[in-house]
């Protein structure tokens, strides 16, 4: 189903696939036939929806699909955004890590987390790389919901620390992501899975991304977003939030949504550059942009459609490009970010180079956490203890 194109109705769950729908006052992480589910397009809101009394993504409550009677906020959204010159072009990079919990995971949480609170769900399992576990284990914390993360063994050890910090249960899973995640759909008969991956409402706050650079910008659309991509949540929210903007006539057109990838573990990469829907086998390899490590994006079909409709592209950058480019944030720009948003930099660079991307553009670059995530991995590459 193209979200930009679909017939606006009453709220509903719906199988992008199948084109069934379901009722959003029930708790669901699938459809009937196994699918990860969306939210079905929604009129938008237009600048005089925003609750300005409002210091945090639920100024724009309007934009939601539910009337959530208690949100379970920490203040989270409206984060940095700063400009900065990028090889010859002016670039506005969003701090994302200076929501709650450190990462944009935050957005997705809290609406998450709030409507599964008003439909009675008391106990949650995540499968994170470590800094969706991170958030939803604090918001968990905060709506007083019991909360069990599964992570892979070679997580960072900060990020596990703060989940446990939360009082979340936390289970080490040996393998890769994917082992995790297999690991957590398995779990899930016998806890709810509130996964950042699955969960539509999620989506719902990764949108508010959308809306705020729109408001950031003076109520207008980037020309540009480069985006860190692993399972394509920020992508996806993107797409949702301006076509909700395009189609309340606040826009004029989508900006477009360019997916950075590293080349050890690139799905969504690989298949935009050839042009097809399913990934071709391949083998991940270890990258040092952990955040990222999807080898099996859920939401792949629907990503790249996003892309496609945005008339963006894919970048897949090695393992030095990223490695330079966060020494360069943090060398040049003062931007402390953890190496898996340095993805998005280095594709920066690529684009800028291949002319993809020009001087007389708006180009916001995606900065989604915090260096202090990863100060050990971080202490590796700089060679300090």
């Amino acid at each position: 189903m193209a979200e930009g194109s679909s017939a606006v109705g009453d709220p509903a769950y719906v199988d992008p696939v199948t084109g069934a729908r379901y009722d959003l006052g029930a708790p669901r992480w699938r459809s009937e036939t196994g699918g990860p589910l969306m939210i079905s397009p929604l009129p938008g809101l237009t600048r005089g929806d925003i609750d300005m009394r409002e210091r945090s993504l639920w100024r724009y409550r309007k934009a939601f699909p539910l009337v959530i009677d208690a949100p379970v906020s920490m203040g989270e959204g409206l984060t940095p955004l700063v400009r900065r010159a990028w090889d010859g072009v002016t670039a506005h990079f969003k701090l994302e890590w200076f929501n709650p919990t450190g990462s944009f995971k935050d957005r997705g949480a809290s609406v998450m987390v709030s409507a599964l609170k008003q439909q009675g769900i008391r106990h949650i399992l995540e499968d994170s790389s470590g800094n969706g576990g991170a958030a939803i284990a604090g918001y968990a914390a905060a709506a007083g919901i019991k909360a069990k993360i599964l992570v892979p063994a070679t997580t960072q050890p900060g990020k596990t620390v703060q989940m446990r910090a939360y009082g979340a249960e936390v289970e080490l899973i040996p393998g890769t992501r994917q082992a995790t995640a297999d690991a957590a759909v398995r779990q899930a008969e016998q806890i709810f899975y509130a996964s950042h991956n699955w969960q539509a409402f999620f989506l719902q706050g990764t949108k508010t991304l959308a809306y705020e650079l729109w408001e950031d910008l003076g109520f207008r659309a980037p020309d540009n977003i480069v985006i860190p991509t692993g399972a394509g949540s920020n992508v996806l929210g993107c797409d949702i939030g301006f076509s909700e903007l395009l189609r309340a006539g606040e826009i004029s057109r989508l900006p477009r949504l360019f997916v950075a990838q590293p080349q050890n573990c690139a799905p969504i990469a690989a298949c935009l550059a050839s042009g097809t829907r399913e990934v071709a086998p391949f083998t991940p390899e270890p990258t040092i942009a952990e955040g990222t490590a999807i080898a099996k994006p859920t939401r792949l079909a629907e990503v790249l459609d996003a892309v496609a409709r945005s008339n963006g592209g894919g970048v897949a950058v090695s393992e030095d490009e990223i490695v330079a480019a966060f020494r360069r944030l943090a060398r040049e720009l003062g931007l402390y970010a953890e190496p898996t948003s340095a993805v998005a930099a280095a594709a920066l660079s690529k684009l800028i180079a291949n002319g993809r991307i020009g001087a007389g553009e708006t180009t916001v670059v995606l900065l989604t956490g915090s260096g202090l995530k990863a100060t050990q991995r971080i202490g590796e590459l700089m060679g300090v203890d």
